[in-house]
């Protein structure tokens, strides 16, 4: 894509309303812009990373077994009275009318949808167990929605529901999931750590937080560093084998890790050996929970068994925050001249500048960059502006793009380009073969290691 031809509106100055990194950032690298409270346009750039983000999300739903479907924003309030929860709520729920004065809303979660959905559909313990996911836009009327896109009111979700005949049965669905959304922030260039969360009146422990370190967290963690020393993609899982998954979910949960909801000064201490201990601030980016059968019994949602009876089915809900994952990357990965996107969700592998537009030479080179890189299947973001070369780096910079590819009088003078990577000051003089083929390998290697234990 050319720059001269691609929406993006950089600011040099920060919005007085964006308060934290990712806001400030998002806005500054024309990501997103406010259209109302809480409520955003997705500019072309941020709508590439999220898209980017939700193709890695879906790619690992798939992969642990389930099945992609989508469901309706706007949902019929009578399942949620027959649910118990529509009065309940709250007024973060926007209830609205149509024009036969049907009470309807806009959804803020899908769990009485997709079990009505599953009572009218499945009948037999034969067609269990389901994975059912989808990946939608939600809408919670947050009082005072702060935070650009980590707490916005309208977002993007990815919602899987699991249907099991058994307790039992469940908690393997529960472990798939949470061993897929280890490898899933994994291939997002992040490190999540699984921590216990509140489960409510229904009790039991199957109910965990993946929470991202980040200075800029808003919760207060604490954990041992062991953690941080395991590489998720090397581990082989063979989500069939109920076991196997069960010894992975455990070596993830053996070792101590809390927020400040649950977290035990007296256990920390003595769970944890001084030099391993770790607290600082975390960014929740995911959170699984099973829910038995809460919706199933009231809603109906039961299944024939072999003998002739029939059986409340029971159910968990996993959530991953899609639209709030790019704030949180953000949040997880910058400095301070801009965003670093981690290889795997970066809009584009490649920012090339010509420096010098207008000079036959450079012109040249700068096309030739650019047509070879397309044939080697590398986005590229190729900035064609006449601008001045200090405009171009800082823009380049605050967009976080994983490579930078420079074309200058110099460079051209001897045959050479510059590249150097965003994460790296070490700048490499080389021919545009040797160039592009150092970009590529590192794009193949990123993908390598997201088929690494798969």
């Amino acid at each position: 894509m050319r720059r001269s031809r691609y929406l993006l509106p950089t600011l040099r100055e920060t919005p007085k309303e964006a308060e934290i990194v990712s806001h400030r950032l998002m806005l500054r690298a024309g990501m997103v812009r406010q259209s109302a409270a809480g409520i955003y346009v997705w500019l072309p750039l941020g709508y590439r990373v999220m898209n980017k983000i939700a193709q890695i999300v879906r790619e690992e739903q798939d992969r642990a077994g389930s099945q992609e479907f989508l469901m309706p924003t706007i949902q019929p309030a009578e399942l949620w009275k027959r649910s118990g929860r529509y009065d309940g709520y709250g007024p973060e729920m926007l209830r609205i009318q149509d024009r036969q004065e049907r009470d309807l809303l806009y959804g803020p979660t899908n769990e009485e949808v997709i079990t009505d959905l599953f009572a009218s559909s499945v009948r037999s313990y034969r067609d269990l167990p389901k994975l059912l996911y989808h990946i939608q836009w939600k809408f919670r009327d947050e009082l005072r929605p702060r935070f650009g896109v980590m707490r916005g009111r309208e977002f993007l979700m990815k919602d899987n529901y699991s249907f099991d005949v058994s307790a039992e049965a469940a908690r393997h669905s529960y472990n798939k999931m949470f061993v897929s959304y280890l490898r899933t922030f994994a291939r997002l260039g992040l490190r999540a750590i699984p921590m216990e969360a509140d489960t409510g009146p229904i009790g039991g422990d199957m109910s965990h937080e993946f929470i991202i370190l980040a200075r800029t967290g808003e919760s207060q963690v604490w954990c041992d560093r062991r953690f941080l020393d395991v590489d998720v993609l090397s581990l082989a899982v063979n989500y069939d084998n109920a076991d196997e998954v069960a010894a992975l979910v455990r070596r993830f949960t053996k070792d101590y890790a809390r927020t400040d909801e649950k977290h035990d000064a007296a256990k920390f201490a003595a769970d944890v050996p001084e030099d391993r201990r770790y607290e600082g601030r975390g960014i929740e980016v995911g959170h699984i929970f099973h829910f038995g059968t809460k919706y199933s019994e009231p809603l109906n949602a039961r299944v024939r068994l072999a003998d002739g009876g029939d059986v409340a089915v029971h159910m968990g809900s996993y959530g991953i925050g899609v639209s709030r994952l790019v704030g949180a990357i953000i949040e997880a990965s910058h400095d301070d001249r801009g965003i670093i996107w981690p290889e795997a969700v970066a809009p584009f592998a490649v920012g090339l500048l010509n420096l010098k537009v207008g000079d036959s030479a450079c012109d040249a080179l700068a096309e030739r960059a650019y047509a070879e890189l397309a044939r080697a299947k590398l986005d590229t973001l190729y900035d064609d502006r006449d601008e001045r070369a200090g405009t171009k780096f800082s823009d380049l910079d605050l967009t976080g793009l994983p490579w930078r590819m420079v074309v200058s009088p110099r460079g051209v003078a001897r045959g050479l380009v510059e590249l150097r990577r965003r994460d790296s000051e070490d700048a490499q003089e080389l021919s545009l073969d040797e160039a592009i083929e150092k970009v590529r390998a590192s794009v193949a290697d990123a993908a390598n290691v997201a088929e690494a234990g798969a």
